[in-house]
């Protein structure tokens, strides 16, 4: 019993061709062949240790911690596209197109209503007149756009708007959530453009949440005409269609790939991923 203990303690043989091959010798590494190498390109690798190399940029955009208003603004954004939208809401989603925006804005910038520096100059000029005791000239009333919400809806009630353009990101959205509603009952055409900044450049403000066009001079009836055939197409026709559609809804990258990944496993087709029956 002893002796077949002992046995047993021996290591097992190893098998053949599985041996290490032993470590080459020390100088045998040094003697592979020389690279030789060009003298006009030196390599020369860079240090970026503290106080030497300048690191070259990177893109550190997802490393970096938003201000806490810029971070709100994003997770709003996700969040009106995760959630069921209602309608009314989800209108503003569709906008008017590129093209016909910068038609309409070329339009709006002819009839911008004077600056401060222009009403400054105009009473001065009055001032002046009224001093030297003559008449001033009597002008026709200007053209300008209409801004501010309750001058606007005044206008569109007394339908006296030619034309409404509505801003899509108005905050809170209830200021401008019935707008669609009354033009289409009043008969107004509207139309909704991205940018409530983009407005305000028009009216020389920071935001407007809605400009209304009444009244154009004879050379620019033709264009607004086209304009007004365009809003009538793609939203007035349009707002029994839209109101019937629900916004959101949408999901992320992440969640999209684990719904068609169980799709495929239940030997279901992607758009029933899509709809989210799993």
């Amino acid at each position: 019993m002893l002796i077949r203990s002992r046995l047993n303690d021996q290591p097992p043989k190893a098998k053949a061709g599985s041996r290490k091959k032993p470590a080459p010798a020390p100088g045998a590494a040094g003697k592979a062949a020389k690279v030789t190498k060009n003298p006009l390109f030196e390599a020369k690798p860079k240090n970026f240790g503290i106080g030497q190399h300048i690191r070259p940029k990177t893109d550190l955009t997802r490393f970096v911690k938003w201000p806490e208003y810029i971070r709100l603004q994003r997770q709003k954004v996700i969040l009106s596209q995760r959630l069921k939208v209602p309608p009314a809401i989800a209108q503003f989603s569709h906008t008017l197109d590129k093209a016909t925006a910068t038609q309409l804005f070329k339009l709006l910038n002819k009839y911008r209503p004077e600056s401060k520096v222009e009403k400054k100059e105009r009473l001065e000029a009055l001032a002046k007149a009224a001093a030297e005791e003559k008449e001033p000239a009597k002008d026709k009333k200007p053209l300008f756009v209409k801004y501010g919400l309750n001058h606007c809806v005044a206008l569109i009630e007394a339908k006296k708007a030619s034309l409404v353009i509505i801003a899509h990101d108005v905050d809170p959205i209830e200021l401008v959530v019935f707008l669609p509603a009354l033009c289409r009952k009043m008969g107004v055409p509207y139309v909704i453009v991205k940018g409530k900044a983009r407005l305000g450049t028009v009216v020389h403000k920071k935001t407007a949440a809605i400009l209304t066009l009444q009244d154009v001079k004879s050379e620019d009836q033709r264009e607004l005409a086209t304009l007004v055939s365009a809003a009538k197409a793609n939203f007035t026709d349009k707002y029994e269609d839209q109101r019937r559609h629900w916004g959101g809804g949408l999901r992320g990258y992440k969640s999209t790939q684990m719904m068609r990944k169980r799709a495929k496993a239940a030997g279901l087709d992607s758009k029933a991923a899509a709809l989210g029956k799993l």
